[in-house]
């Protein structure tokens, strides 16, 4: 599914009036319906209601939902903020329409002087200042609604996007004049900003609602962004042959754990295992074998000539996929061995945990890598990487994805909505997983997943997809079971057959 910026969200609304055909302040009346549909279900008629709306369409939008809820016996006090004397057309003719049905018997246009009305606990606001269209902050006349609702006790349920919120970028913006929403009521599609742990305070709980914009505008206007769908993600599943056997099924390298760590090799051994390779070797430390052997009895271990550390580059010739970093620590032969194995690695490779933190402190190694490798950082890792610190959400987006370019690499910036950033630009967000997956040894998991993808025969791109969307569903699974609270990183593990099994089904 296509995510789409405030400007294609605009281009895809005339596209729908253009073609449908219907009118804007139709297509408005549209929208409203679902907006007062749902919160009718929220709220009953009982619930007093104050409606803020500014003079664009997203104001207009408001003004048609008030209309509709005093229709339905709602008691509403509307404000409509006028400061600059301005009204688009279709926020102008809902305004008539309010003053011409005479049933909201309180209806200020606001000029000049706010009197913030009385908002309790049994207030709710509905919020329509400002839409996808805002690209300035709240300020003068149009702040202090923001200031004085954020500080009241009230209930806000918001019309498609919180009033002084970007719809992607918020770096300048103040955040102090961004209204908070209990509940934002968007339109259509997710905003991109709605994506990032940063703006989350602002938007409560969501709710989509269609509105039914045009299928073949949607179809046409190109987008960089987009969300994962299960339908795509199960037509990615590679089916296995009843005559398979394992030397068909992807022969993998893991190249992980220090003394102390091997438990991240275990993990990341495991979930490769699990993802359908035939034959998983593990590349580890002496010291690590006992441990290892008894854990992964299906993998074949292979052992560094250092006791504690890694500094033997593995050949990979044998190999068809070859994935890095968890456990491994960053002594400095660790490091010499790391960029050996890159320089020598010749099919799909993955790099994660120090792997990553090793090219971070030898920043210039990165230019050595090859086309087409797999990065996946943590946001502290991802700053190691580009050595920018203090990022918001947007600014490590941002720099993720000038990443993948410079290098002609593959990187997922994982979180919740873990992001592909590819090399041509395009981004992928990934919509499983849960908070219960912030747990150690999550990432050496996913590492061990798309490793063992890659040597069952995905490309790149899909082994990432795939790979991100199975370890947010077994972390989905595995939490309806266990709760998010006592999720660890190996129930992962034990659930990713489940998530295969959802997907096949």
């Amino acid at each position: 599914m296509k995510i789409f910026t405030g400007t294609q969200i605009r281009e895809l609304d005339a596209y729908t009036i253009e073609h449908e055909p219907i009118s804007s302040v139709d297509l408005m009346e549209r929208a409203a319906r679902a907006i007062a549909r749902t919160i009718t279900e929220l709220w009953g008629t009982q619930t007093p209601m104050v409606v803020f709306a500014g003079p664009g369409n997203n104001g207009g939008d408001a003004l048609a939902v008030s209309r509709m809820l005093a229709d339905q016996g709602y008691q509403l006090k509307v404000f409509l903020f006028n400061i600059h004397g301005r009204l688009s057309e279709d926020c102008a003719v809902n305004k008539q329409r309010i003053i011409d049905m005479k049933k909201i018997k309180e209806f200020v246009e606001v000029k000049d002087e706010f009197d913030t009305p009385d908002l309790t606990e049994e207030t709710v606001v509905i919020d329509g200042l400002f839409g996808t269209g805002i690209n300035k902050p709240l300020s003068g006349g149009l702040a202090p609604p923001g200031e004085e609702n954020n500080a009241s006790p009230a209930k806000v349920g918001r019309t498609d996007s919180p009033s002084g919120r970007m719809p992607e970028d918020n770096t300048m913006n103040i955040r102090a004049n961004i209204i908070k929403a209990d509940y934002t009521l968007t339109l259509q599609q997710q905003k991109l900003s709605f994506l990032f742990a940063d703006n989350q305070q602002f938007i409560g709980q969501l709710r989509v609602l269609d509105i039914r914009l045009s299928r073949e505008g949607m179809e046409k206007i190109l987008s960089e962004y987009s969300f994962l769908e299960e339908p795509e993600v199960r037509s990615m599943l590679l089916r296995r042959s009843e005559f398979a056997h394992k030397g068909n099924m992807g022969n993998a390298l893991v190249i992980a754990g220090s003394f102390g760590m091997a438990g991240a090799a275990i993990l990341a051994t495991k979930a490769c295992m699990r993802s359908g390779a035939g034959k998983v070797t593990l590349h580890t430390p002496r010291r690590n074998n006992n441990i290892v052997q008894v854990a992964v009895p299906e993998a074949v271990i292979s052992l560094d000539h250092e006791e504690s550390f890694i500094a033997d580059a593995i050949d990979s010739t044998d190999f068809d996929a070859v994935g890095i970093g968890p456990g491994l620590g960053q002594n400095e032969n660790t490091a010499i061995a790391l960029m050996t194995q890159i320089r020598r690695t010749n099919v799909p490779l993955v790099l994660d945990a120090d792997a990553l933190n090793i090219l971070g402190s030898h920043r210039a190694w990165m230019e050595q890598m090859p086309r087409n490798a797999i990065m996946t950082p943590h946001p502290l890792e991802l700053e190691r990487l580009t050595n920018v610190h203090n990022m918001n959400c947007y600014e490590r987006l941002t720099q993720a994805r000038e990443l993948a370019r410079h290098l002609q690499a593959y990187v997922i910036l994982k979180g919740h909505y873990s992001a592909l950033c590819m090399p041509d630009g395009r981004v992928v967000f990934n919509p499983t997983g849960n908070g219960g997956m912030a747990t150690a040894g999550s990432g050496d998991v996913l590492t061990g997943i798309i490793t063992g993808l890659l040597a069952r025969g995905y490309e790149r791109p899909t082994a990432c997809m795939l790979g991100m969307y199975l370890h947010g569903l077994a972390g989905d699974i595995a939490a309806k079971e266990v709760g998010q609270e006592s999720l660890v990183a190996s129930d992962l593990i034990r659930y990713l057959p489940k998530a295969f099994l959802h997907l096949e089904k």
